[in-house]
């Protein structure tokens, strides 16, 4: 939906942050149909705003003109990647282990560095460094094989 990896790999953090913070708010009794809506929400709020920083300045153009344009809606093709695309990270994100899940959410919700994640795990920074890349290769991959 958004064409670029690395995009699409922040939307994904993003959509993994607010999932994660509802869900120590409150109880989701659906919870895959609320995790593709915040990430399509967040993918389209992102092409919304990237639309508005890329356009011309129309400050000459009459006000009628401008109220009368139109914004296009994302192509139902793009809103059909996004939702592969957040049905495959979704899976793989289930398949992490708990652990994983932890080193996640503290390092990218509460932004805790690597060695107080470390120290609170009782493991060493470096295995905190390597799981969150393994992660983040695992979203990227994902992200890839739908790109193909």
């Amino acid at each position: 939906m958004v064409r670029n990896p690395s995009t699409a790999e922040d939307l994904l953090q993003e959509t993994y942050l607010r999932v994660t913070r509802a869900l120590g708010e409150r109880a989701i009794a659906h919870l895959e149909p609320f995790v593709f809506r915040t990430a399509r929400n967040l993918a389209l709020d992102h092409l919304r705003a990237h639309r508005l920083h890329s356009r011309t300045i129309v400050d000459d153009a009459p006000i009628a003109d401008v109220n009368n344009v139109v914004a296009p809606l994302p192509a139902l093709e793009d809103v059909a990647h996004a939702d592969r695309l957040l049905e495959g990270l979704s899976a793989r994100l289930e398949k992490l282990t708990p652990r994983q899940q932890k080193i996640f959410t503290l390092s990218r919700l509460q932004g805790a560095s690597y060695l107080e994640i470390a120290e609170q795990l009782g493991v060493s920074a470096s295995t905190v460094q390597k799981e969150l890349k393994l992660i983040m290769t695992i979203c990227v991959s994902v992200a890839a094989r739908l790109e193909r």
